[in-house]
C-alpha cells in the first residue's frame, strides 16, 4: 500500500478575475522508503501541491491519503497526529528559522509542541540530531545567524526530522545554496533516509539533480503532472516534448548541444489554453493537440504519460 496517495487533487486561490488554479486534477501514489522528485518551471504548481499534501494549502477537491487516511478535509485538531509522521525541509535557510531563537528552541520546539519526552529526553534528542547532521553540540546554544546558508539548511533538516516522521517534503532544499554545498546537503538527505528509513517527497526545478537523486521524477506542467517514469528511463527516453526541452537546456559536455525546443513563456494559470495546455509552446502541435486535452496513459513498463504525439 502506498504511504501517500493523491488523487483528483485541485487547489486554487480566488483572484479578482476569478478562481486561479495552481494545482489541477493531480494524482500519484508515493510507496514506503521511496524518493519521489516533481520538476516543472517556476510557476507551474510545485510548491503549491507540497505544501498541500502537508495541508499547509487546504485543497478544494481531491483527496490525500496518508497511510490509508484520508487528510484532504480534516479539522487542525485532527491534523494534529499527521503532522508528527510528516515534516517539510524548507527552501529557504535564512527565512526559514527563527533569528530570535536558539538552534537548541528551534529543535526542542516540536517536541514540546506534540508533548514528546521529558525534558531529559529531549535535549539527548537534540544533540543526538544535530551531530547527525554535521554540526557539534556547541552550536545549540547559537542564533541562526551565526551560521552559513548550507549549515542553516543542515539545521532545517534536523528540526524536520525531531519528530522522526515518516514522510519528508522537500521543497527546493538546495535551490538557495552554492553548487558545492548543494552535493552535501544532498548527500545528506541520502544518509538520513537510510538511517532513518524516510520516504521523500522532493520538489525542484533542477532536472539534473533529481535525476541523481529521485527513484522516479514527475514532470508538472502548468498545475498538472504531464509525464511519470522511474528517473533514469525518463532521462534516457522523456516521452514528452516538454520534458524532453527541459533535458535539452541543461548544459552536459559528453553530448552535443541542442537547439532551444521551447518558444515563450508558461501560460498564466488564469487562462489556461484549450486543449493540450502545453501546446502553444509545443513544435510537434497539431489540431488535435489544440482541441482535445491528452488523458494520462501508463504503459507495461510503468511510464505515464499525457500527450497526443509522444517521442
Amino acid at each position: 500500500m502506498a504511504l501517500l496517495s493523491v488523487a483528483e487533487l485541485v487547489v486554487q486561490y480566488a483572484t479578482r478575475s476569478g478562481p486561479l488554479r495552481a494545482v489541477d486534477d493531480v494524482s500519484f501514489d508515493v510507496a514506503p522508503g521511496e524518493t519521489v522528485g516533481i520538476v516543472g518551471e517556476s510557476g507551474c504548481g510545485k510548491s503549491t501541491l507540497a505544501r498541500a499534501v502537508l495541508r499547509l494549502e487546504k485543497p478544494a477537491a481531491g483527496r490525500i491519503r496518508f497511510d490509508g487516511t484520508d487528510i484532504a478535509g480534516l479539522s487542525q485538531a485532527a491534523l494534529r497526529p499527521f503532522r508528527r509522521r510528516a515534516q517539510m525541509v524548507f527552501q529557504d535557510p535564512y527565512s526559514s528559522l527563527n533569528p530570535r531563537q536558539t538552534i537548541r528552541n528551534i529543535l526542542l520546539t516540536p517536541l514540546v509542541t506534540h508533548g514528546v519526552g521529558s525534558p531529559a529526553e529531549r535535549e539527548a534528542r537534540a544533540e543526538t540530531m544535530i551531530e547527525k547532521v554535521g554540526l557539534p553540540r556547541q552550536a545549540l546554544a547559537l542564533f541562526p545567524h551565526e551560521f552559513s546558508g548550507g549549515q542553516r539548511q543542515r539545521i532545517g533538516i534536523a528540526r524536520a526530522l525531531m519528530l522522526q516522521p515518516e514522510l519528508v517534503v522537500c521543497d527546493e532544499p538546495v535551490s538557495a545554496l552554492d553548487l558545492s554545498i548543494q552535493a552535501q546537503i544532498l548527500n545528506l538527505l541520502a544518509g538520513m533516509k537510510k538511517d532513518f528509513g524516510l520516504t521523500y517527497l522532493f520538489i525542484s526545478h533542477d532536472l539534473s539533480v533529481v535525476r541523481y537523486f529521485t527513484d522516479r521524477t514527475m514532470v508538472m506542467y502548468l498545475g498538472r503532472i504531464v509525464e511519470s517514469a522511474p528517473s533514469v528511463s525518463l532521462w534516457r527516453r522523456p516521452r514528452h516534448p516538454y520534458t524532453r526541452a527541459l533535458i535539452d537546456a541543461i548544459p552536459e559536455p559528453s553530448r552535443p548541444r541542442r537547439a532551444p525546443q521551447l518558444s515563450g513563456d508558461v501560460p498564466s494559470a488564469r487562462h489556461v489554453p484549450a486543449g493540450c495546455r502545453f501546446h502553444p509552446r509545443c513544435p510537434a502541435a497539431t489540431d488535435q493537440c489544440r482541441q482535445v486535452d491528452p488523458p494520462m496513459r501508463k504503459d507495461a513498463a510503468g511510464h505515464e504519460l499525457a500527450c497526443h504525439h509522444p517521442l
